[in-house]
């Protein structure tokens, strides 16, 4: 029966002190917040990050997310012009609608243009128009964006309309699935992440009577506030509070943090600033393992060979509280097994945990180094002899 198996990890840190590591304290109004390290997978911070909320206008960046996703795939060109259906505009303008592109009725706007006006500007209205446009109707897109929450493995998320309008609580949503559809923003669309994120500004539209350009500011409390900040979105309605979804990179490490629930604007903006830079200024990363270092090996059963190397998918690091001259960094390796040929390079067997003082441990994949493949007839014959009189 496959078990547990947990091994000293190559290299791993191990450094005794008198007292361990305490995790620096932090505190917030808002009901609900999550703060993650991408560079080691930390959790820094979290509170009610699992309980169900409504994300206002956060939901959009899943409506982003879909189109992303169909960009990159070649099913959606940027330059594909989309109608503004009367009924959509009749719906989505005026004060009752909250943010608004300031699209017109039958006008023709491109992809591009309604996905600024969708992540720059909030827009209530460019969000429907792109998911008609995209899908035919509102709501057979929203099918895609609950499919498209299935594969990233949100577990407490919903969606019930493309912008995140309140809708009797059929659309919810957590902290840690926000950071989570974050994430995915930012590693899996780099090249569009930068291109439609982080925009200070953006103009569409006509005022009524004199007919000048409409130029509307990102609402996006860190931008131009914290160094690196570059992302994400706002919400606000009656029913969610002020809310935010961010982002920021700073030497090397990029945060994620959610705050939902607060007051008011003034609130959003003090706490998501307070938040990010806590995690900056009180935690720091430590590297452990560079992009394709051998980390350990594995046990396989019934393989071409009996053991896999165990490598670093990417820069390993550890998340430790900052200014910390001495202190407990211990890693070790965790996979189920022994491993099941055949097995690829590059798939995710292992994991390594990373355990430092009184912070949770923090657990990061590992991958075959090679490719393991069945143990031929004659082999199984010979590994089965082995185990039969206790063959090492």
């Amino acid at each position: 029966m496959p078990r547990i198996i947990l091994l000293a990890a190559a290299g791993s840190l191990l450094v005794t002190t008198a007292a361990p590591a305490a995790a620096p304290q932090f505190d917030t109004p808002a009901k609900y917040a999550f703060l993650i390290d991408l560079s080691s997978g930390a959790i820094l911070y979290n509170k009610n990050a699992d309980v169900r909320m409504p994300p206002a206008s956060m939901a959009k960046m899943m409506t982003s997310n879909v189109a992303f996703d169909l960009i990159k795939r070649g099913e959606l060109k940027l330059d594909k012009m989309c109608t503004v259906r009367p009924e959509t505009w009749q719906k989505w303008h005026g004060p009752a609608a909250g943010s608004t592109m300031f699209l017109s009725p039958n006008e023709q706007v491109s992809v591009e243009n309604l996905l600024h006006g969708i992540i720059t500007l909030s827009g209530n209205d460019a969000s429907v128009v792109l998911a008609e446009c995209i899908a035919g109707t509102e709501e057979a897109f929203v099918g895609q964006m609950n499919e498209q929450a299935r594969r990233l493995g949100l577990t407490n998320s919903h969606f019930g309309t493309a912008n995140g309008w309140p809708d009797e609580g059929r659309t919810y949503v957590s902290a840690r699935d926000l950071a989570s559809l974050a994430r995915a923003e930012i590693e899996h669309f780099p090249d569009l992440y930068k291109k439609f994120y982080g925009q200070t500004s953006f103009t569409w539209g006509k005022t009524l009577g004199a007919g000048q350009d409409i130029t509307q500011a990102n609402r996006n409390p860190i931008l131009g506030k914290v160094p690196g900040a570059d992302g994400l979105k706002t919400g606000h309605t009656e029913e969610a509070g002020y809310g935010f979804t961010g982002s920021a990179e700073q030497n090397g490490r990029r945060l994620i943090e959610v705050l939902a629930g607060l007051p008011s604007w003034n609130a959003r903006v003090q706490e998501s600033t307070r938040l990010i830079q806590w995690g900056f200024g009180a935690w720091q990363a430590k590297p452990l393992f560079a992009a394709g270092a051998k980390v350990g090996v594995a046990k396989v059963q019934l393989g071409s060979a009996s053991e896999v190397s165990l490598v670093a998918p990417r820069n390993l690091a550890v998340t430790v509280p900052a200014g910390l001259s001495t202190g407990a960094i211990k890693t070790s390796i965790r996979y189920n097994g022994p491993l099941a040929a055949p097995i690829a390079k590059g798939q995710e067997v292992a994991q390594l945990v990373v355990t430092t003082g009184d912070t949770p441990p923090q657990i990061v994949p590992l991958i075959a180094g090679e490719d393991v493949g069945k143990a031929g007839f004659f082999g199984r014959i010979w590994l089965g002899l082995k185990s039969l009189f206790g063959m090492a």
